[in-house]
C-alpha cells in the first residue's frame, strides 16, 4: 500500500508542478488512502520544493478532516438500517446512564480529539458517533483540532527526516521514506493491538 501510495502522490505532484490544484487533488486523494503515509510524502515533496508548504499544509488539513467527516457520515447512514437500530438503545445506553454521557458536550469532544492520537480507534469511535448523532460540530471541531496538532508535527519530522535521508542515501532515499512510511503503519497497528480487548486480556 505504502508502495503505491508513493508513486501515486510522487508522480501526480511531479507531472502537476505548475497546477496547485490538481496538486492539492491529488494529496487529498491521497490522505483518504493512508493519513499517515501521504503526509509523509507530501513533506518530502516539499522538502523536494515540488510543492509549496501552505497548499501542502491546507490540503493534508482538509482532506483528513473531510475523511473523518466520511466516517461520521457512514455511521449516520448506517442507523437507518433496521437491524442496527434495534440494538442501538442498549448500546449507548438511556437517559444519564455512562453509556450515554460521552456522546455529548466536553466529553465528546475529548473522545474524538484524544482518538486521534491512539491507533485503531478512530474507526470504530467515528462511525460510532454519526450512528448515534452525536454533536456534528462538537465532532468536527475536535477531529479539526487534533489534526491541526498530529498532522503538523508528523509532516514537520517528515520534513527533517527527508533532509536526513537525502544526505545519508542519496538516490536511494525513497527506500528509506518507504522503511518510514512502513515503520509508522507497523507501530500504530502493534498499538491498536495493545489496545484491543483480547490485548489487555
Amino acid at each position: 500500500m505504502s508502495f503505491d501510495l508513493s508513486s501515486m502522490l510522487t508522480t501526480g505532484l511531479t507531472t502537476a508542478a505548475h497546477t496547485p490544484l490538481w496538486q492539492a487533488v491529488t494529496i487529498i486523494i491521497g490522505t483518504f488512502i493512508l493519513e499517515d503515509g501521504a503526509t509523509i510524502l507530501t513533506a518530502i515533496a516539499v522538502g523536494d520544493g515540488a510543492v509549496a508548504l501552505p497548499l501542502a499544509l491546507l490540503s493534508l488539513y482538509v482532506g483528513i478532516v473531510t475523511g473523518d467527516a466520511g466516517l461520521y457520515g457512514l455511521g449516520r447512514l448506517a442507523a437507518f438500517w433496521p437491524p442496527a437500530r434495534r440494538w442501538a438503545p442498549s448500546a449507548i445506553g438511556e437517559g444519564n446512564t455512562p453509556g450515554a454521557k460521552w456522546w455529548h458536550g466536553a466529553t465528546l469532544f475529548r473522545v474524538i480529539f484524544i482518538s486521534r492520537f491512539i491507533p485503531g480507534t478512530r474507526l470504530p469511535i467515528y462511525t460510532a458517533t454519526g450512528f448515534f448523532h452525536a454533536g456534528f460540530r462538537v465532532f468536527i471541531l475536535a477531529t479539526a483540532l487534533a489534526t491541526l496538532l498530529w498532522t503538523t508535527a508528523l509532516f514537520a519530522l517528515s520534513l527533517k527526516m527527508g533532509q536526513i535521508l537525502l544526505d545519508e542515501l542519496g538516490a536511494w532515499r525513497w527506500v528509506g521514506v518507504a522503511g518510514f512510511i512502513l515503520a509508522i503503519v507497523l507501530v500504530g497497528r502493534h498499538v491498536a493491538r495493545m489496545q484491543s480487548p483480547s490485548a489487555r486480556g
